[in-house]
């Protein structure tokens, strides 16, 4: 997912983008949103969240 795309879902989410990085980012709108901000921490193959927005970019 392109950055834009993202700062779009963090305004949606009340999350401001300020200077953030695309994995702190994510992260903050995973705790915006109630769930675990687990984005980029090798996880995706064993989270189970396989619906997650962030899945097809998640390590």
């Amino acid at each position: 997912m392109k950055m834009q795309e993202i700062k779009d879902i963090a305004k949606e989410r009340g999350v401001k983008a300020g200077t953030m990085k695309k994995v702190d980012l994510v992260k903050a709108i995973q705790r915006a949103e109630g769930n675990t901000d687990c984005f980029a921490e090798g996880k995706a193959d064993s989270c189970g969240q396989d619906q997650c927005l962030w899945r097809e970019d998640c390590d």
